[in-house]
């Protein structure tokens, strides 16, 4: 064996298939890996030999976090914007007036590539050494076709260099830039013709941001069914700021997920529920932009599976660690720690149409993290959602390879 971690206190494997309830709770056992993969769970006693050891005695040993939505590639600063927001100014009017999403275009576009790939390998390693080991990386600041492309190329680039898996997504319909505010129709038709035909290459999904103040929902749909068209599967940012009917929209189309969810309505609840759409919740933006919680409890008595994601970006959601998410997801929006630590694993891991991740089962990925409790806790799987951040992150392992 490569790799063998001993002394595992509890292991959440979010495999529910060995009938150890849905986190897979098992006790006093041992991991073994081989070749990337997971060769071996069983009792610590009969733990095989290893190249290497790691020591998880009184830790918890569970998948590596997966991060099903994120904007980790950008440039630029937005803290003047976070200042007028906590003065009182509305998001959707920032942007409207040429802040916002478009602040950070105009610093993106005019990144080199060198700068962009450096300030991306930061941040992963930052949510690396935290447990994510599979992150998803959308664009939407680049706008024109060049920037865009450049942005999905650094988002892979990026995470090859730290170690972690990825998943690209192209949201040239993330806002329309400046220089189109006169013919919104006009950018839509550029975002069709010149801009998916060359990010399609470098993209698993297509993403669209309709709201008040961004996309309709015309407009999003001819975008998703023409990404579709394209290879990509479909995932939309919906029913954030307003009501639009974007999720209802999305889900007869085919959506993997529909993210954010706070104006959500009963139609779009019953069209997730029936076409199998993942309800992808986004706390840190809830929490910055002073947003209500998503129907949550109706989400789950329709059975919509719950995943959780920073939404990592510079203005709306400057927050990289689920952890944290994970944490307001369960005192804001009302979900259990069941749901939230199987949204930050298994549930995330479905909406970005990656099965065998999130998981711990042998044959699977060897993506895992060994997590140490806050001061004075045990090893349960409470204490990790419960403290703010508390989760100490010992080791993270992506592919067998121990990357923090």
């Amino acid at each position: 064996m490569d790799l063998c971690i001993r002394a595992i206190e509890t292991l959440l494997t979010m495999d529910d298939t060995s009938g150890a309830g849905r986190l897979g709770v098992r006790r006093g056992v041992a991991v073994a890996v081989r070749d990337g993969r997971v060769a071996w769970i069983g009792p610590d006693a009969e733990a095989p030999a290893a190249d290497n050891e790691i020591d998880a005695s009184g830790c918890l040993v569970l998948p590596g976090l997966v991060d099903c939505h994120t904007h980790a590639v950008w440039a630029g600063s937005r803290a003047g914007e976070f200042e007028q927001r906590l003065a009182g100014a509305d998001y959707t009017a920032i942007l409207e007036a040429g802040g916002g999403i478009l602040s950070t275009v105009r610093a993106t576009r005019s990144a080199s590539d060198q700068r962009l790939r450096t300030l991306a390998v930061e941040r992963l390693r930052a949510m690396a050494a935290r447990g994510t080991t599979t992150v998803e990386v959308k664009s939407g600041y680049g706008l024109d076709p060049e920037t865009e492309v450049r942005i999905l190329r650094v988002a892979r680039e990026a995470a090859a260099e730290v170690g972690l898996t990825v998943r690209t997504t192209f949201l040239g319909a993330h806002a329309v830039p400046a220089e189109w505010r006169p013919d919104r129709a006009g950018y839509v038709a550029h975002v069709l013709a010149d801009q998916l035909p060359l990010a399609a290459a470098h993209a698993d999904f297509v993403d669209v941001y309709v709201d008040r103040g961004a996309f309709t929902v015309e407009e999003g749909e001819t975008i998703l069914r023409a990404g579709a068209a394209a290879g990509l599967d479909l995932r939309i940012h919906a029913e954030q700021v307003a009501h639009t009917g974007a999720a209802a929209m999305a889900a007869r189309l085919g959506a993997l997920s529909c993210d954010h969810l706070e104006q959500l309505d009963a139609e779009g609840i019953e069209a997730m529920a029936r076409h199998g759409t993942i309800a992808v919740l986004l706390p840190g933006a809830m929490l910055y932009l002073k947003d209500p919680p998503p129907p949550v409890a109706a989400l789950r008595e329709a059975g919509v599976p719950l995943a959780v994601a920073t939404d990592l970006n510079p203005g709306s959601s400057p927050v990289g660690d689920l952890w944290t998410c994970a944490t307001l997801a369960c005192v804001t929006m009302g979900l259990t720690v069941e749901e939230a630590l199987l949204g930050v694993t298994a549930v995330a891991a479905d909406a970005l149409a990656l099965p065998q991740h999130g998981r711990l089962r042998e044959g699977g990925p060897a993506d895992l993290v060994v997590v140490r409790p806050p001061p004075g806790e045990q090893a349960h799987a409470a204490a990790l959602v419960q403290f703010l951040g508390g989760a100490q992150p010992v080791a993270t392992i992506a592919r067998g390879v121990q990357i923090a």
